[in-house]
């Protein structure tokens, strides 16, 4: 029978890695923003690539495609706790890709987080600064890449990384994925017998 894979403790390097590309979403979302207002006509779309892709500054109320706008204070309270659990999740992951997921999942929360605060119309009430059209679907910001990236970083983790361990404190209550798998890779006549 294989042993037990052990639980690890995440890493203080690891983390503070983990936390600096959280720092590097938000800071990149929230100048581009800058920029986005600074140097755009609202409503206005410049292309960069024809009609695919383009810059048109619009402000959002509501949730994607402008879902909800009128209930800003809702998803101020939801964008809160989505911020509020994947920190949570933050500090319990260990394997790599997952990391870099979840990096960027709460850098894009927390950034959108910051707009609904901060940003007019008022404390709670913000309107989101969107800047990049997507041949006219809809227009989105980094935060909105973060997040979508983040998604995606961690269904391909689900898929190919280790399971994040269920207990930090060393002591396995349960066998991990990880063990019965290596358990069915061993051949019948390959198991050593315990005394």
């Amino acid at each position: 029978m294989a042993t037990k894979s052990p639980s690890h403790r995440p890493s203080a390097k690891s983390h503070l890695v983990m936390y600096g590309l959280v720092a590097l979403w938000l800071v990149a979302d929230q100048l581009t923003k800058l920029w986005a207002e600074a140097e755009l006509t609202l409503g206005v779309y410049i292309p960069v690539f024809g009609d695919y892709l383009g810059w048109r500054l619009v402000y959002n109320p509501g949730a994607a495609f402008g879902i909800a706008a009128d209930f800003t204070w809702v998803l101020t309270i939801i964008a809160a706790l989505a911020v509020i659990g994947i920190g949570w999740f933050s500090t319990r992951v260990t394997h790599p890709l997952w990391m870099v997921g979840t990096s960027a999942l709460l850098g894009g929360a927390v950034s959108h987080l910051g707009d609904r605060l901060f940003r007019d119309p008022g404390f709670a009430q913000g309107h989101i600064v969107d800047f990049i059209d997507y041949a006219g679907f809809f227009v989105g910001n980094i935060a909105d890449i973060a997040l979508v990236g983040g998604a995606a970083v961690l269904i391909l983790a689900s898929f190919f990384a280790p399971p994040t361990p269920e207990n930090t404190d060393g002591k396995d209550s349960e066998p991990s994925t990880v063990d019965a798998v290596d358990e069915l890779s061993e051949l019948p006549w390959q198991k050593k017998e315990t005394k």
